[in-house]
């Protein structure tokens, strides 16, 4: 049974509307990429050394990645040769099936948040300003909201003129409390106030908000720890998750980011806001295969419900949906 045949199984009920949303968030990349590939195969009748080059072309324009493009031609390449293929319509199936491996990886990385049984889960938010940081935060919470955790935000970004406000106006709309302090108070502060609260409260889930001046790359850093050693003096072996937001759209700028803040703090995950909005959705595949981040969550729209948890298989069936569904059983 090809690849293809076992996401259609597994993905084409309509009734699966998760899958449907990572079909429909990833139209853009799926017209871009998947009707590329389906325009080289057409051109091609057999696997040669100038349809790997082309297709080669056409993941790097996708924003594979250099090295994660690489990687995967070599692969496909001895895979072609091991099952003896030579119809390049059969590469479609094969590299659909190696994207979903090289996500997958063999480093054990979890995509899995790490949720406590007892005492607040604390989830610190990190990222530049201006990637969907606060709008991330307040679908995460409504997400525990919906699935009956006690949810509490703490206003870490102290320094970014209406950050807090903004912070508030989801606070009010997902309906949890908002732990703050006046603009340009010490964001360490404000996190002890946010945890002795959680612990009062008996939260399920502390969400913390940081400041996201990348330009003053030292002091953003500086108290990144900062924070991070206050909330692991009150609750040890916390934060649980350190996630990074980071915009698809801004592609390759995305990776230079994610290695910026890997070099600071433990990142454990990342979250891809605006994944609908690009063409170039193969940065999930750099991102995790050089900096060995799993992405946790991705943003495929507008709505509350769009920030969804990230599954390869459901990627992937996003990027060939039109193929998978064409093809005859």
């Amino acid at each position: 049974m090809s690849f293809f045949k076992k996401l259609k199984e597994k993905f084409t009920d309509q009734s699966d509307s998760v899958s449907e949303k990572f079909k429909q968030g990833l139209t853009k990349t799926r017209d871009s990429f998947a009707g590329r590939v389906n325009d080289l195969v057409a051109r091609y009748r057999k696997v040669d050394e100038d349809f790997f080059e082309e297709l080669e072309e056409i993941l790097i324009q996708a924003d594979v990645g250099f090295g994660t493009v690489i990687e995967l031609i070599d692969e496909l390449k001895t895979e072609v040769k091991r099952r003896n293929i030579s119809d390049t319509k059969e590469v479609q199936s094969v590299i659909s099936e190696k994207l979903v491996e090289i996500y997958q990886g063999d480093d054990g990385a979890d995509s899995e948040l790490n949720i406590q049984e007892d005492g607040p889960t604390v989830i610190l938010f990190v990222g530049v300003n201006g990637v969907g940081k606060t709008t991330t935060i307040g679908k995460m919470a409504h997400k525990f909201k919906s699935e009956g955790k006690s949810v509490i935000l703490a206003a870490g970004d102290t320094f970014r003129a209406g950050a807090i406000e903004q912070l508030e106006v989801w606070g009010s709309r997902v309906g949890v409390e908002v732990i703050k302090q006046a603009e340009g108070s010490d964001p360490a502060a404000v996190m002890f106030d946010a945890i002795q609260s959680a612990k009062a409260r008996k939260a399920d889930i502390l969400i913390c908000d940081t400041a996201g001046r990348l330009q003053n790359k030292v002091n953003l850093m500086k108290e990144l720890e900062k924070v991070k050693r206050v909330i692991e003096r009150e609750i040890p072996g916390a934060p649980h998750e350190v996630l990074l937001v980071l915009d698809a759209t801004t592609g390759q700028n995305a990776l230079i980011q994610a290695k910026t803040f890997k070099e600071a703090t433990n990142v454990s995950g990342i979250v891809l806001t605006k994944l609908d909005g690009t063409a170039k959705g193969g940065i999930v595949l750099a991102i995790r295969n050089e900096l060995s981040i799993p992405v946790k969550f991705v943003g495929l729209g507008e709505q509350m419900d769009d920030l969804q948890e990230f599954d390869a298989e459901k990627y992937v069936y996003g990027l060939f949906a039109n193929l998978v569904e064409v093809e005859e059983d």
